[in-house]
């Protein structure tokens, strides 16, 4: 795959909301993700190829070659603080927060909180900055539950219109980050491929700036 660009994305919301991006840079999938059980993706570029993984691993799949540009959330982005990736553009999308929620009302609890989240390099860094200690308890999907089984005291989560949260009787309280979705580049293939991937760069931070009215 020496001449092939690949690209790492994950499906829903970010891929929707790159594929304009990609259009700008003359790049569109020959076959759309959520249909199609294939996990590598043709283009209209028989070099250029899409590859399909779960949003948590494209830094790992960038980072250590299996592709050689991908887009990532800063959420997941945060939980890989020492990869080695470029990451060349804030790409403006599937933007949200990333916040500390609980429920309405509550008494300050005294004492170490619990906390429940998949951020747990985020949460860990949060509230040692604040030098707040807390249990971490590592959950990976309906984080809002925790609270109402008794299971944490706090969550951290990802926060776009909050109806989920008060949904189920939580407020978002505390903002940790603004999050939107980012171009990372492998570190190899930036030299290898210089010329192409940085042409590659500006056409989206190009499209990017249209798109924003920037």
């Amino acid at each position: 795959m020496e001449n092939t660009l690949t690209l790492a994305l994950s499906k829903g919301r970010i891929f929707k909301e790159t594929l304009p991006l990609l259009k700008a840079a003359g790049i569109e999938p020959l076959d759309d993700p959520e249909t199609s059980r294939k996990l590598i993706l043709d283009t209209n570029h028989a070099d250029v190829k899409l590859i399909i993984v779960r949003a948590s691993d494209v830094p790992t799949y960038v980072e250590y070659g299996g592709a050689d540009i991908g887009v990532a959330g800063k959420d997941v982005l945060l939980e890989h603080p020492h990869a080695e990736l470029y990451e060349p553009v804030d790409l403006k999308i599937a933007c949200c927060k990333l916040m500390t929620a609980g429920k309405a009302n509550e008494q300050q609890k005294s004492g170490r909180l619990k906390v429940a989240t998949k951020f747990v390099e985020s949460t860990r860094r949060f509230y040692a900055e604040k030098g707040q200690q807390v249990d971490i308890i590592k959950l990976y999907g309906s984080m809002e539950l925790a609270p109402l089984v008794g299971l944490a005291d706090r969550i951290v989560d990802v926060v776009d219109t909050g109806n989920t949260l008060r949904a189920n009787g939580l407020v978002p309280m505390e903002h940790i980050a603004d999050i939107s979705s980012r171009l990372v580049v492998n570190k190899a293939s930036m030299k290898m491929k210089h010329a192409r991937i940085q042409t590659f760069i500006e056409q989206v931070r190009e499209a990017v700036r249209v798109q924003n009215n920037d």
